[in-house]
């Protein structure tokens, strides 16, 4: 971290000294903020973060655990600009995570948004994210990149959520937390970390437990995480992460605007009859291994593997087979790839510079199965291939990405910095069609599809004063359809894939400026433009069965600002404030005959959104407190922008007390979510063939959590 202080002048210095308060004023203007978090993410180097012409922030470890349940990345991406992350109060799905608007299509899963842990991809050769994988109570900061270097990390066009486990204390501990909350909420942690003859270690188990807000809403989730880390030598280090779950969810699915305000706890139409629910088990295992050859040159090697199992009940469309009342979706994954990277600094011409040369590859395997199901019971598949009775679905999705990226700065002055950087993607879908016998309507609809660009960037930051840095940059950005984008042409039954489905590519044009404005006070503001030719969108989406197509051309502007300040007697001031205009820029209609008008908002995407929150601590009594205020415009639910959502303004307070004592640390702390109580929509399904857009957010609830740790 670094930390910034104003210098006092020759004449400060006298002044104070004629008042005689010259140690008065030396401890305060020495007293010095930690501003601008040190980051890995935007250069792969650590590097200070006010020194990069990149839009990036850090979620602290404090914001990640202080009064949180510490189940969804929502809790703590709401505070950063640009980031949209909606928490649909639902385990059966992942949350709603988009930047500047990418990714707001979701349905399943995390798209347009890269997501990796301590280097270690959770982001699928496909572009599909799984950020559940990571238990964050392992978390100790949480790095979020938007714009245009954000095409450095591969097929995706909004930006990179980096989450870095805690390391291992240099003494053994040992620690517990539990925790109960609103609608049958309960969480237990078990963790121990420290170090034992030269090797770090960190293990962490929990488990989770909820009834959730709706009807169908109940889930449960255990976790394990696993962190070893092994210093062979002074240049050489190898870390092995461990993460595993295993989950069973119900989903209440969406409901009508009408349902949506008169009976938010309502399960929407179809989930009590076929029982919709998810089961899903997940195990990686990730590598680093790290060499310095000397202080100039050093390489690192990440290599990971894992498998997930994923069973997802699914409500069916009307036009569902006779005397079937559902669908049981399920997946199996095997997955693995590895990146290498080498890293040099040093000077050229007098000027310092550094470059970095990787290579990543990637490969998934998926054996994807659908089946009609009775009341949430599937049906004999071994009855017969046919639509009406087994089978509708059984293939085999196989992905793989090759890339090569260069990455570099220099120092061309004390004062002007040059960031550059081009990668390569390749990235291919594959299906192997194994539903060929029996009354199959759809014959074999196995093929491939290949993609591949080049996208370049460069930006540049110029340090104006000690305390003022200026930046602007440019990108291409590349983002190819995931597996679930290309399965379905339409949301029919027995739809042929998608394999006609085109990437998306944009211009990202940003600049921006970092200031201290005081000793105690930063701020960030960005400003950017981003078009986009053929952009991935929903199409159609019938009870879990979404089709996408493209759009022609769409257009996003856009603003980011944050600021942060720290007054005396520990209070603290924090502000973030998000301008996103999303459109489409021509007219275009679908394949469903729906024509889309240009200047139509983007669904799923806010225009305003502000995050305000002040927090004091009294150290005497190691009570901390904080009060969080948080706004949403209203929110379009379909592209032709016929119905949206409300704004919603909420409040939420946390408080607790901390205690050392001998080796002991005791935390006790609350929560009130939605203090007001009141009545809003937490997120949509795009463009829902039903018209259920909707997911309503929970009423006043509250968190009880107690934790202790004992340090030998």
């Amino acid at each position: 971290m670094r930390a910034f202080m104003f210098r006092l002048t020759p004449v400060c210095l006298a002044v104070s000294s004629a008042f005689g308060n010259l140690s008065v004023a030396v401890a305060e203007e020495e007293r010095a903020l930690t501003l601008s978090p040190v980051v890995v993410t935007a250069t792969r180097q650590a590097q200070n973060s006010f020194d990069l012409p990149v839009a990036i922030d850090v979620v602290e470890q404090k914001n990640i655990r202080d009064g949180q349940l510490q189940m969804q990345l929502s809790e703590s991406l709401i505070r950063v600009p640009g980031i949209t992350a909606q928490n649909r109060n639902n385990q059966a799905q992942d949350p709603q995570i988009s930047t500047r608007g990418f990714g707001s299509r979701s349905a399943f899963g995390v798209r347009g948004v890269r997501v990796y842990v301590d280097g270690i991809p959770l982001t699928m050769p496909d572009g599909q994210g799984q950020p559940g994988v990571v238990d964050l109570s392992t978390i100790k900061s949480i790095e979020v990149m938007r714009g245009p270097f954000s095409s450095l990390y591969g097929n995706s066009s909004g930006g990179v959520i980096q989450m870095l486990t805690q390391d291992a204390p240099a003494s053994p501990q040992v620690g517990g937390s539990v925790m109960f909350g609103s609608y049958g909420t309960k969480r237990q942690i078990l963790e121990a970390s420290g170090q034992l003859e030269g090797v770090e270690y960190m293990l962490n188990i929990s488990n989770f437990e909820t009834d959730g807000y709706r009807a169908n809403n109940s889930g449960q989730k255990q976790q394990a995480t696993a962190k070893f880390k092994f210093n062979i030598s002074d240049d050489t280090k190898l870390t092995a992460l461990v993460n595993w779950f295993d989950q069973e969810a119900q989903d209440p699915l969406g409901l009508s605007r009408a349902a949506a305000f008169s009976t938010p706890k309502a399960a929407g139409v179809g989930a009590i009859a076929s029982n919709t629910r998810v089961y899903r088990s997940h195990t990686q295992v990730g590598f680093n291994l790290q060499h310095a050859f000397n202080e100039n040159n050093s390489i690192s090697f990440i290599p990971y593997v894992g498998t997930r199992e994923n069973e997802q009940y699914l409500a069916l469309p009307p036009a569902a087979p006779v005397n079937a009342n559902g669908r049981a979706s399920e997946i199996s994954r095997d997955f693995w790839g590895a990146d290498l990277r080498w890293d040099n600094k040093g000077l050229v011409f007098s000027k310092p510079y550094n470059i970095t040369l990787g290579l990543t590859y990637g490969k998934m395997n998926d054996n994807r199965m659908d089946t009609n199901a009775d009341n949430g019971v599937k049906r004999n598949n071994n009855v017969a291939n046919n639509a009406n009775f087994g089978l509708n679905r059984r293939e085999e999705n196989i992905s793989r990405n090759f890339d090569q990226y260069i990455q570099g700065k220099l120092s061309v002055t004390d004062s002007f910095d040059i960031h550059a950087g081009a990668r390569h993607t390749k990235v291919n879908l594959k299906i192997k069609d194994n539903f060929l016998t029996g009354n199959s309507a759809n014959g074999n609809n196995s093929g491939s599809v290949e993609y591949q660009k080049t996208t370049p960037v460069i930006g540049a930051v110029w340090k104006a004063t000690e305390s003022i840095n200026l930046y602007a940059n440019f990108g291409k950005g590349f983002e190819t359809p995931t597996f679930v984008e290309s399965a379905f042409a339409t949301s029919a039954a027995n739809s042929t894939p998608n394999l006609g489905l085109k990437p998306s590519e944009s211009n990202n044009y940003e600049v921006g400026i970092k200031a201290y404005l005081t000793n105690t006070t930063r701020a960030n503001m960005t400003l950017y433009h981003v078009s986009t030719d053929d952009e991935i969108i929903v199409q159609d989406n019938i009870a879990g069965r979404a089709s996408y197509t493209n759009a022609n051309k769409t257009k996003r502007r856009g603003a980011e600002f944050s600021i942060q300040s720290e007054f005396e007697n520990s209070v603290t001031l924090y502000g973030a404030y998000t301008l996103l205009d999303a459109k489409f820029d021509s007219d275009f209609t679908n394949n469903l005959g729906t024509t889309i008008l240009s200047g139509n908002t983007i669904p799923g995407t806010y225009r305003t959104q502000l995050y305000g929150e002040i927090a004091w601590r009294h150290q005497p009594l190691g009570f901390f407190s904080a009060l969080e205020g948080r706004y949403n415009s209203k929110i379009y639910v379909d592209d032709v922008n016929s119905d949206s959502a409300p704004s919603y303004t909420i409040f939420n307070l946390r408080a607790g007390f901390e205690q050392s004592v001998k080796n002991w640390r005791f935390k006790e702390y609350l929560r009130i979510e939605n203090m007001f109580d009141k009545d809003y929509i937490g997120s949509v399904r795009i463009n829902d063939g039903n018209l259920r857009f909707f997911e309503p957010a929970t009423d006043r609830n509250y968190l009880l959590g107690l934790s202790a740790s004992y340090t030998f």
